[in-house]
């Protein structure tokens, strides 16, 4: 599949990293933490896990984007991601693009 046009640039905010993907106590998440945290990723350094998954879209796989009924657009990449423990097992990252063309985080699946 042909990439997009590529966004002017790539933001997550923290709350997605410590109440969200390394929250093991939230309804949609906690399954993810549970996921992230037995590779090395805690709390105590969630800028290792943010920087993991900026890097995401550019050293993996575009698979495509969808449109939703109100427009909106988002950006799927799949691949390896490196872990603190060194293992490298394959997400599925999801990213909104905004009118001015940025990327804004929206989550990340595992896929192993």
């Amino acid at each position: 599949m042909s990439r997009p046009d590529w966004p002017r640039s790539w933001s997550l905010d923290p709350r997605k990293i410590d109440g969200y993907l390394l929250d093991e106590s939230h309804i949609e998440g906690g399954s993810k933490a549970r996921f992230f945290k037995r590779f090395g990723f805690h709390l105590g350094e969630p800028l290792s896990l943010s920087s993991a998954l900026l890097d995401h879209p550019t050293e993996t796989s575009f698979v495509g984007e969808t449109v939703s009924t109100r427009g909106d657009v988002k950006l799927i990449f799949e691949g390896a991601i490196i872990m603190p423990d060194g293992r490298a097992p394959r997400i599925r990252t999801v990213w909104r693009i905004d009118a001015k063309g940025h990327a804004h985080f929206v989550t990340a699946v595992p896929m192993t």
